[in-house]
């Protein structure tokens, strides 16, 4: 390990998964999604198709997020199966956020296989999650089989797809280790 880790290596580190009932209730003012959105639009992109796009619900908006989902589970879940709690949580996580960031991509099947539009979808993400942990916003991505529920909902043009929820909020939560296994173990190293 280095003595030195630069600012960017700090925060990949650092960044976890933190989620809605961690959320202290503090609205994340529209300027700061605004600049963790930012970051998202450098993330890499082959043929520069720029396949993310995104959905932003506060406020009022939250609540229609959530009851829409609830509204899905209860109409794919089969009676013997409905739990609830289930239920009762989906329109809760999106009450406990900040705000939820519905997370798209619009593929271009014409010029690209889906597989490259959605690794840049990932890295978009990645760049708001990365942002999002420098300005101590905790954020989280779900991709809970609903999403598929929420085309028409969403107005999603041909193409478009949801690829999941990201949510996020001020929260008081202390660091925590990643539990990662050794790099060594993934990596083979060919040199002549």
């Amino acid at each position: 390990m280095t003595e030195h880790i630069n600012p960017i290596t700090e925060i990949i580190r650092r960044r976890r998964s933190i989620f809605p009932v961690s959320y202290t209730g503090k609205e994340i003012p529209a300027e700061v999604i605004h600049e963790i959105l930012e970051s998202a639009n450098y993330a890499p992109t082959h043929k520069l198709t720029e396949p993310w796009r995104f959905v932003v619900f506060r406020h009022e908006g939250k609540k229609r997020l959530g009851e829409e989902l609830g509204r899905i589970y209860k109409e794919r879940t089969p009676e013997a199966s409905f739990l609830q709690k289930k239920y009762d949580s989906i329109a809760q996580k999106a009450a406990q956020s900040s705000c939820v960031i519905v997370i798209n991509a619009q593929l271009h099947p014409d010029k690209l296989p889906e597989w490259e539009e959605i690794a840049a979808l990932g890295c978009a993400v990645q760049n708001m999650a990365l942002t999002a942990e420098s300005l101590n916003v905790g954020a989280y991505w779900s991709s809970p089989d609903l999403i598929s529920g929420l085309t028409g909902f969403l107005e999603l043009e041909e193409n478009e797809k949801c690829f999941g929820l990201f949510y996020m909020g001020y929260h008081e939560e202390e660091p925590r280790e990643a539990n990662r296994g050794p790099i060594e173990d993934k990596v083979r190293w060919i040199e002549d």
